[in-house]
């Protein structure tokens, strides 16, 4: 019995034992499971940290040119804004009998514009070449837009070209032949705007810093406008005082002794909102063109450029208005309408460059030379320009890029860095200048020779709008 006992006793001892190894065997396997488990999530997390931190620049450049995208097409809207302020202050700066005709000029630049831009004006402007730049024909893929859109940047420079080709119909209205409107828009679009433009902001030789490059050896610096005062504003401006000398002075205009009449414009209320919106227009044309908004750097740009374009704007009306007052009694609206957009116009080149108080010196200068330069165009050189187009935007165009010399806060002649700098600015407003007034006079007087610029003198004492359109604006 002690036998079978102490046998039983032994049984249990090894069956326990058997029992303990497993449970053992089993905690250790569970443990190491665990381990693996932890060690799976571990390496699991390291990678998902390493994928994310390997896409967040993508990411965060997206979101980059995102924005700069935007910035660059709400610039784009208010530049294109400006087209109907264009039109309105064109429209009622001259008489009602062509108020349809100018509008629908101005619906017609724009499209026409677009158009012909698209087709070969930008190739031109920003292809490759010397001279000029290599046109691409519809085709885009040859610009790199540096991280913007190729289209969002043609629909940017677009409403800049359709800015230049509007400026002429002013200085050239109630008198001009629609079908020749059509054709001298072509020209603008195609040819004298893309060619100054490509030696400007295509990268051409006006603004090429390389060693060794012409304006570098000439003056050790570049040309510098930085929204367009002289490679929009005074192309077209000089285009519209060559436009307007060859057609001559609307009749009546001048009476037999030579001297001036004033034609009156049937509706200063409509002249008036124009400029309004030209003036918030301005707020895409200058700071619009900084194309970036995402960084600090380009946050401030895009302030200061605000700050100093309204300045001038401000500066330019309201001495306009204390000139007109002093020399004619009368403070006059009309004279501070074109003083405001003569300082909007100078500043538009140095905007950038130049502090508040010498943005304020800009538009005051602007808006004064703005309203002798209106007389002596129209008394001295008895061209007849019934908006001031010229003086606007081809003189203050002028001015404003050669004060930008003077005035920078970098570069300028009165921060003590010397003439070189200027002495660019003179050059290559100069050079623009003449290539704009040399090829409109070459234009305008072939057109005028081949088929005639002029409407009869019925048409224009009665009015363009029934003879050229079939329709009147007002009934």
């Amino acid at each position: 019995m002690d036998k079978y006992r102490k046998r039983s006793i032994a049984k249990l001892w090894i069956a326990g034992a058997v029992l303990m190894a497993i449970c053992m065997a089993t905690e250790t396997f569970a443990q190491n499971t665990a381990t693996a488990d932890n060690l799976s999530t571990t390496v699991i997390a390291v990678t998902e940290q390493t994928a994310t931190e390997e896409a967040a620049p993508d990411t965060l450049g997206e979101l980059i040119n995102g924005l700069n995208t935007v910035w660059m097409l709400l610039a784009a809207m208010l530049v294109f804004f400006m087209q109907p302020g264009f039109a309105l202050v064109e429209a009622g700066f001259t008489r009602v009998k062509n108020t349809a005709n100018i509008l629908m000029k101005n619906f017609v630049d724009f499209m026409f514009g677009s158009l012909l831009y698209w087709f070969i004006g930008f190739g031109l402007m920003f292809g490759v070449g010397g001279f000029v730049g290599m046109p691409h024909f519809f085709d885009l893929s040859f610009y790199d837009g540096g991280g913007l859109p190729t289209e969002g940047f043609l629909v940017f420079q677009t409403v800049f070209c359709a800015t230049a080709a509007t400026i002429v119909s002013g200085a050239m209205a109630e008198r001009t032949k629609f079908s020749m409107y059509l054709v001298y828009t072509i020209f603008i679009s195609v040819l004298i705007y893309p060619v100054s433009g490509h030696w400007t902001w295509g990268g051409g030789w006006l603004m090429n810093g390389e060693e060794g490059s012409f304006m570098m050896n000439l003056f050790g610096t570049t040309f510098h406008d930085f929204a367009g005062s002289t490679v929009v504003h005074s192309v077209g401006g000089w285009i519209a005082l060559v436009g307007a000398a060859i057609l001559g002075p609307r009749i009546g205009k001048y009476g037999k002794d030579g001297k001036s009449r004033a034609i009156p414009g049937h509706n200063l209320t409509m002249a008036a909102l124009g400029v309004f919106i030209l003036w918030f227009g301005w707020f895409g044309f200058n700071p619009g063109s900084q194309l970036a908004a995402a960084s600090t750097a380009d946050q401030e740009a895009i302030s200061h450029v605000f700050l100093t374009t309204n300045l001038a704007a401000c500066a330019g009306g309201f001495f306009a208005l204390v000139v007109s007052w002093l020399k004619f009694s009368k403070p006059s609206l009309s004279l501070t309408l074109n003083g405001i957009l003569a300082g909007l116009v100078g500043i538009t080149a140095g905007c950038d460059a130049v502090s508040p108080l010498g943005a304020v010196i800009i538009g005051t200068i602007c808006g004064i030379v703005m309203i002798f330069s209106v007389e002596f165009i129209d008394q001295v050189l008895k061209i007849d320009d019934p908006v001031g187009a010229s003086s606007v935007h081809g003189v203050c165009g002028f001015l404003g890029t050669i004060l930008t010399g003077l005035f920078s806060t970098s570069e300028g002649l009165f921060y003590g860095a010397g003439a070189g700098f200027l002495g660019a600015q003179v050059f290559g407003a100069l050079v623009v200048g003449a290539w704009a007034a040399g090829m409109g006079y070459l234009i305008f007087k072939g057109l005028d020779i081949v088929h005639g610029l002029r409407v009869p003198k019925r048409v224009e004492e009665e009015g363009l709008d029934i003879y050229e359109h079939g329709e009147s604006a007002y009934n």
